[in-house]
């Protein structure tokens, strides 16, 4: 997987030669098409393995129900922890979606059935329920991913510059931020109360 996401990665996966791949991860061209049956297929396996979409499912399925308060955070949190370390990796992938290309489009399709569905039902459902402001699902999804993926993208320049914030209280701060705009007009922000 590390071989296709960097051959992804430098060359685009319409550019991608299944051929360069199997050279580059040692294997026989026909392990390559044995295991990614197209590019497609191999397109969706870079989204499950390099995506935070699984943590996020499990996030959700474990408190379906909850206030956003605490679901939030753990979500925040679950997808810091299954990023870091991946920022520069996951931007290929960002790459790829934003040319759009046929394979990509089917890769998208089938590598994102868990996680994002299930964050924006989660979403719609406070939403509905009166304990977030109601905007639109993506949009509220957008605004949650964008800060934690800039973050980890730009973490290590910020250290080199002296920030020194811990990576919980990154998580905390983004999670606060987000509850706090994402309150119900005219309410008192979801999640925990100042005193």
């Amino acid at each position: 997987m590390d071989a296709a996401l960097e051959q992804v990665g430098r060359h685009g996966l319409a550019e991608l030669s299944m051929d360069d791949l199997a050279t580059a991860a040692g294997v026989s061209r026909a392990t390559v098409y044995r295991l990614f049956p197209g590019k497609a297929a191999l397109f969706d396996e870079l989204i499950k393995a390099y995506s935070p979409w699984a943590v996020v499912s499990d996030v959700i399925d474990a408190m379906p129900e909850a206030d956003p308060g605490d679901v939030i955070p753990a979500v925040v949190h679950a997808m810091a922890h299954a990023m870091e370390g991946r920022g520069g990796l996951l931007l290929h992938i960002v790459f790829e979606l934003v040319k759009q290309g046929p394979d990509v489009g089917e890769g998208v399709r089938h590598g994102m059935a868990r996680g994002f569905p299930d964050l924006a039902r989660y979403l719609n459902s406070q939403m509905q329920a009166g304990r977030l402001r109601r905007i639109e699902p993506i949009l509220a999804f957008q605004l949650l991913a964008g800060p934690v993926l800039v973050h980890l993208l730009t973490r290590p320049l910020a250290m080199q510059a002296g920030f020194s914030m811990p990576p919980e209280e990154v998580i905390e701060e983004i999670s606060g931020a987000w509850l706090r705009a994402m309150a119900p007009e005219g309410d008192e922000p979801v999640g925990k109360q100042s005193s």
